[in-house]
């Protein structure tokens, strides 16, 4: 019997950041049980932002673990979209991906910094952390959308762009659901501080997409 050797590409770094992942989920569930499950049902219910808005908001340790799954799983996802969509084989090298994770935790931080800087200079505090708080919130859940992705596009189906398409689709829903669900929420206290919500948006949700967009476009 002749032996066929067979070359196959190492998913090694991309099986271990999945199950990192997987853990960061599990501990979650594991050790804050009511408001996982409060968590998991967010796009429907909006319990989970009414609930816990004001307990903790960004200093407790399930949001923490959660923010940090979304930044892998949001790193990943972005990683594999670049190869496939420019069919680039860098899988070897996880360089691109802690990249792209390094950016995002920069971005996060510095935009948040900024918020609440505004939300002080404007006393505005409640408004911003709560709008922050919801918003942080969404982007978590939508990262269980990426992380699906990940695992599909990493095991079952690579060169699937439907599976990308159809991710960023549901990513964008569950953000637009969550904009929504904010804006009715703190409707009382945007009515109050309109200029400074309009700032607050023309500031930092629309400039930093406006100059992200003319660098891609460039």
């Amino acid at each position: 019997m002749e032996i066929i050797y067979r070359n196959i590409e190492s998913l090694d770094w991309v099986t271990l950041t999945i199950l990192i992942s997987l853990l960061l989920l599990t501990l979650s569930k594991y050790l804050f049980k009511g408001m996982f499950s409060n968590f998991i049902i967010l796009p429907f219910n909006n319990k989970y932002v009414t609930l816990y808005n004001k307990k903790g908001k960004l200093l407790n340790w399930f949001h923490l673990l959660l923010t940090l799954f979304q930044l892998i799983n949001f790193s990943l996802f972005i990683f594999l979209v670049t190869n496939i969509l420019h069919q680039e084989s860098t899988n070897n090298t996880p360089v691109l991906f802690f990249t792209f994770l390094g950016v995002l935790i920069a971005y996060l931080l510095i935009k948040i910094s900024l918020q609440m800087i505004n939300g002080y200079v404007f006393d505005s505090n409640n408004l911003v952390s709560g709008l922050i708080f919801n918003k942080i919130s969404y982007f978590n859940y939508s990262s269980c959308i990426a992380f699906l992705a990940n695992i599909i596009l990493t095991y079952v189906l690579y060169d699937s762009k439907p599976v990308i398409y159809v991710a960023i689709f549901s990513i964008i829903l569950i953000n637009g659901i969550g904009l929504v669900n904010a804006l009715r929420n703190h409707q009382k206290l945007i009515s109050i501080n309109v200029f400074y919500f309009i700032l607050y948006l023309c500031a930092l949700e629309i400039a930093p997409i406006v100059i992200i967009g003319s660098y891609l476009n460039d």
